[in-house]
């Protein structure tokens, strides 16, 4: 009689910058972080051309740059740095990974949007939205797996959950009500794809992060404890 010895899933770790270098493996991590974020932004770009309703923060992002002449993509990259600033009070700390969010998703949105025009017929527009919000969860299961830094925006969330004692739903709701308020006063695009984002979202990356996180090399070494 055989038994099989199934190993135990890797679990993401939350370490500082200098322990996610350090924890090994950074020929499989940094190219999975990398391709996550691109196609985070490609995902972004699905949804506009769908133009059936944009994920919360992206409705704030479209309501911005009706009154200034900047691309969505250049805008998604001005807001990761704003919302960096509002680390500091938090003592959240940014790993590659953030800064690499902050740059590359804003990127990749810009040059998906130029390639690819908006279809005219429903059923099309449906599919952009429907594949955008599955690949917008795959996409984050994809760089949160490479265990190298939260995004700027789930570091907000974090670092706002840890500091009030709130709930991480909770605050994430609020967050995101608040762009989304925000962001219509600003002439922003809800929709159904707005709410499909939000329902679906979190499922989707909960169902795929297992198969993307990575199972560091070594025992990491922890940065200083932040106070």
């Amino acid at each position: 009689m055989s038994s099989t010895v199934h190993a135990p899933r890797p679990t993401l770790v939350d370490l500082g910058p200098l322990a996610q270098l350090r924890a090994g493996r950074l020929t499989r991590r940094l190219p999975q972080l990398f391709v996550g974020l691109f196609l985070y932004g490609v995902s972004l770009a699905l949804m506009v051309r769908g133009a059936l309703g944009l994920a919360p923060w992206d409705v704030l992002h479209s309501g911005f740059i009706r009154h200034v002449p900047m691309t969505l993509g250049q805008a998604v990259v001005l807001f990761s740095f704003v919302v960096l600033v509002l680390w500091i009070p938090l003592r959240e700390m940014p790993g590659l990974g953030t800064i690499s969010n902050a740059l590359v998703v804003g990127v990749s949105a810009d040059a998906t949007l130029a390639a690819l025009e908006r279809p005219d017929a429903i059923a099309a527009r449906v599919a952009l939205m429907v594949g955008g919000v599955a690949l917008c969860g795959m996409a984050s299961a994809l760089y949160i797996g490479a265990q190298l830094g939260r995004g700027p925006r789930d570091g907000l969330m974090t670092g706002l959950a840890r500091r009030t004692g709130l709930s991480l739903r909770l605050v994430r709701t609020a967050l995101e009500v608040t762009v989304v308020v925000i962001g219509l006063l600003l002439g922003g695009k809800l929709g159904i794809g707005t709410v499909a984002y939000a329902l679906a979202i979190g499922p989707l990356t909960q169902l795929m992060l297992p198969w993307f996180t990575v199972r560091l090399a070594s025992p990491p070494v922890a940065d200083e404890p932040r106070p």
